[in-house]
C-alpha cells in the first residue's frame, strides 16, 4: 500500500511539472539563467571555492523517503520540485531525486553530485555543499561544478522505532543554488 500511495504521488508530481513546463513555454517560462540573491546566510563550511559564480537560485519544495533499515530510519531518497526563488507562481524548472540528481524540465540538462561538507541545523535536514559528479546537455545544469543546500525546514527522520519495510516522507523544502566555473 505505501508503494502504491508513493506511486501516485510520484505520478501527481510529474504530471504536474509536465503541465507547469507546457503551459509555462506558452505563457512564458520564468527566466532561468539570472539568479536573484541568495537570501539566506551560508556557513564558512559551505562556502563554494573562489573560482566559481553563482547561476542559480532555485526554492524546492519536497520530500525525504526514509526507509526502514534494520530497525532505524535510513534515508531513501528525497523528492522535490524546484523552481527560480521569487517567482510568485512556483513554475516547476527543475526536478531533485535520488543520486542525487537534479534535472531541468525547461532544457533536459542534469547534474549529478556528491556531499563534500554538511552543516547541521537543529529541528531540520542538515544544509549541505555538494561538488559537481557529472553533468548533461546544454541547458542550465551544464558545466555546474557545487551546489548547495541552504535554508532549510522539515526532512528529518522519524525518531520512533520502525519494523520490516515501512517507508516514511516527511515534507521539506530549502533554498538550492548552483555555480559554474568562472570562465
Amino acid at each position: 500500500m505505501k508503494l502504491a500511495k508513493r506511486l501516485v504521488l510520484t505520478t501527481a508530481a510529474l504530471a504536474a511539472v509536465t503541465a507547469g513546463t507546457m503551459s509555462g513555454a506558452s505563457a512564458g517560462q520564468a527566466p532561468v539563467s539570472q539568479p536573484v540573491r541568495v537570501g539566506v546566510d551560508v556557513p564558512d563550511a559551505l562556502k563554494v571555492p573562489d573560482g566559481n559564480r553563482l547561476t542559480g537560485v532555485f526554492a524546492a519544495t519536497g520530500v525525504q523517503t526514509y526507509t526502514c533499515t534494520d530497525g532505524a530510519w535510513k534515508l531513501l531518497e528525497p523528492a522535490a520540485t524546484l523552481s527560480v526563488k521569487g517567482d510568485r507562481h512556483h513554475r516547476p524548472v527543475a526536478l531533485h531525486s535520488r543520486g542525487p540528481v537534479w534535472v531541468s524540465t525547461v532544457d533536459g540538462s542534469a547534474v549529478n553530485a556528491s556531499v563534500v561538507a554538511t552543516s547541521p541545523k537543529t529541528g531540520t535536514i542538515p544544509e549541505l555543499l555538494l561538488k559537481s559528479t557529472a553533468t548533461r546537455g546544454a541547458g542550465v545544469f551544464a558545466d555546474v561544478s557545487y551546489i548547495q543546500r541552504l535554508g532549510t525546514e522539515g526532512g528529518v527522520a522519524p525518531t520512533t522505532a520502525c519494523t520490516g519495510t515501512d517507508q516514511v516522507s516527511v515534507p521539506y523544502s530549502a533554498t538550492y543554488t548552483f555555480y559554474k566555473p568562472t570562465v
